[in-house]
């Protein structure tokens, strides 16, 4: 039998949804090394019977696994730890940066600096499909990894597409998780561009960077199922602090 923590409660009383705290504690177990590289999971029925959870709460807590990357899946045999990447990979993948980092096991905060609703200017228009002068929701955020300035990233969404996105906390929670739970976004494509650049005064300050040390500069236009575009961002990363994964297959 794959080895286990050490017996956990979900508490049902808490505002964290039941098969969040499911995923936490098997996070734990993977982060910690009671479960080790390519072991099996418990099963969904060994699951079920000791949390005492239905099964719809055991499949969203795995699901959530598999989109970190925590884990994978083999039909008809279960769940199985996927082995540590050091190397973070969303560049070339569909995982949000905050779903990559939290699969290396790296301690992360993210702090909101501005996030409200203007106007698409021609950049705008062209990459999501709008009108130019069209309501978006623009979002600019700094992510600390490990406490140390990470990402810098400006995010422009058409504002028709999420009217309340808005009113959302997003400090220390990830874009793309609340867009798949809340307005059934399930990203499946994105461009990505990538250069090196010099960062401004107010953005290396920000970075907590040296004026004149280069910085990664990702541009990325994303695109739903149905092929249609609902996001655009630039991004600024430290080149000092990271190294990008692609593989090619």
């Amino acid at each position: 039998m794959p080895a286990t923590s050490p017996p956990a409660v979900l508490d049902r009383n808490a505002d964290t949804p039941l098969w969040q705290q499911l995923a936490r504690v098997l996070r734990e177990d993977i982060q910690s090394g009671r479960l080790g590289p390519d072991q099996a999971l418990p099963s969904e029925s060994e699951l079920i019977d000791r949390f005492g959870v239905s099964r719809t709460v055991v499949r969203e807590a795995l699901a959530e696994l598999v989109r970190a990357g925590l884990i994978y899946k083999v039909r008809a045999r279960g769940s199985f730890v996927s082995p540590q990447r050091p190397d973070l990979k969303f560049i070339g993948s569909m995982t949000g940066s905050s779903d990559d980092l939290a699969a290396a096991g790296r301690s992360m905060t993210t702090r909101v600096l501005s996030f409200d609703v203007g106007i698409a200017d021609a950049d705008d228009a062209s990459a999501l499909r709008i009108e130019i002068d069209d309501p978006v929701v623009r979002l600019r955020r700094l992510r600390h990894v490990d406490g140390i300035p990470w990402l810098l990233v400006d995010t422009t969404l058409p504002a028709h597409r999420f009217p309340t996105l808005v009113r959302a906390n997003l400090v220390n929670r990830s874009l793309y998780e609340h867009l798949r739970r809340n307005f059934g976004v399930q990203p499946s494509g994105a461009d990505r561009w990538i250069s090196a650049v010099v960062p401004s005064a107010e953005d290396a300050e920000l970075l907590e960077l040296d004026q004149g040390q280069p910085v990664l500069a990702i541009e990325s236009i994303a695109w739903d199922a149905d092929g249609v575009p609902f996001e655009r961002y630039h991004a600024l990363h430290r080149s000092d602090e990271v190294r990008f994964h692609v593989g090619i297959r």
